[in-house]
């Protein structure tokens, strides 16, 4: 409960993830509502040519997850180079930027907010690219959109760590998403994660283990250990501005 008259800002006790010992700790929440975007679905409609927003009408996750709208990326791209996706794609200025760099993969990026994902999309349209393509869509319901084995890469860019032992089951590296991922990858495909979360880390880093992927790299300082081509998202290039470690690994089907 918050107090409108406090500038919307409670103390609250949570946990710190952590399954061998949760610490608890008093944590400061700010309470921000984000306003509907002005002419929204006017703006989303003018993007169409390069966005599928998700059909909402089945509530049930996983319902609508079993119904059928796949895509076909020979169609959408109008070749076969392989296809990157990213979940959580945020305003797009990762995928953007990495479908300029890259014009021999197709991207497909992900975002379940409409009002987040509206200036992802009018951000790519002026760049005339014409190997990204946007969907409006919750992680669990990907497999009604997205055929099997047919992502060679997903990216995870500084997920919500989702920090609270009650909602371990939405983080995007719980369990039940590995094994959408795993339906959707290709035989060899990868997950390229980034956080700058450490506990978020360690606890994807178990659950790769647990669901089978092989993990190939593993990065605790991303600014001390920089890679070759890496695209530096908003959150990153913020974060390290503060002096916050990036973690990053690479994990495989």
């Amino acid at each position: 409960m918050y107090n409108k008259n406090k500038n919307k800002i409670n103390l609250c006790r949570c946990a710190r993830v952590n399954s061998c010992a949760p610490v608890l700790k008093y944590v400061k929440i700010i309470y921000m509502r984000m306003h509907k975007k002005s002419h929204l679905e006017e703006r989303l409609a003018n993007c169409g040519s390069i966005l599928t927003t998700a059909d909402l009408s089945q509530k049930n996750m996983k319902l609508a997850a079993m119904q059928r709208d796949l895509f076909s990326f020979a169609c959408m791209f109008g070749n076969s180079n392989p296809v990157h996706l990213e979940v959580g794609c945020g305003k797009g200025g990762f995928v953007n930027k990495m479908a300029l760099l890259h014009p021999e993969v197709n991207f497909v990026a992900v975002e379940k907010i409409s009002n987040v994902m509206v200036e992802a999309v009018e951000s790519a349209l002026p760049l005339g690219l014409n190997n990204v393509h946007f969907l409006i869509c919750a992680a669990e319901v990907l497999p009604r959109y997205i055929p099997e084995h047919s992502i060679s890469r997903i990216y995870l860019n500084f997920s919500n760590p989702l920090p609270k032992l009650g909602y371990v089951r939405q983080r995007l590296t719980n369990p039940r998403f590995l094994q959408i991922y795993k339906s959707l990858l290709t035989e060899g495909g990868e997950i390229w994660q980034k956080t700058d979360d450490e506990a978020f880390f360690d606890y994807s880093l178990q659950c790769y283990g647990q669901e089978g992927f092989k993990i190939s790299s593993v990065c605790r300082d991303l600014a001390s250990h920089p890679f070759e081509g890496n695209v530096v998202t908003e959150h990153e290039a913020r974060f390290m501005s503060q002096g916050k470690k990036i973690f990053r690994a690479v994990v495989q089907v």
